[in-house]
């Protein structure tokens, strides 16, 4: 028998991007079963390092299933399978794009992210009806 534990989404939580994909999926999850890491937090900050990510300098977010991290464009796509609504749906057709392609561009918006989007001087504060979900 294979132990299922919940999925973890390690982000960037001063990142105005981040903190807005953060909102939209506690908005549009299927079943409310995901863990939010942040990567500024001791928890996060070990799960980047393991799975090879600088938690000082953070150029991607993992997705974490059953013990399996993704990261890029295959990290949005395991998300996107979490989700209703036309962004997860436009997101789970990336499989028909080459990662090569898919990641080139996920890259160009994570390097960028914060002059695109703009960074914030503190943490995301959840509120309490999710804050029981959260690891700031």
């Amino acid at each position: 028998m294979v132990k299922e534990y919940p999925a973890i989404w390690l982000f960037d939580s001063v990142c105005v991007l981040c903190e807005g994909a953060v909102q939209y999926t506690l908005r549009h999850e299927k079943a409310p079963t995901i863990q939010f890491v942040s990567i500024q937090s001791e928890r996060g900050r070990l799960l980047a390092m393991d799975h090879g990510v600088n938690p000082d300098e953070p150029d991607t977010f993992l997705f974490i299933e059953n013990g399996i991290a993704q990261e890029r464009s295959d990290g949005v796509m395991a998300l996107a399978k979490h989700l209703n609504g036309v962004l997860a749906r436009t997101a789970s057709m990336g499989v028909f794009i080459p990662k090569f392609l898919r990641d080139f561009a996920y890259d160009r918006v994570a390097l960028n992210r914060y002059k695109l989007f703009g960074k914030k001087g503190v943490c995301l504060v959840p509120n309490p009806e999710t804050m029981d979900r959260f690891v700031l």
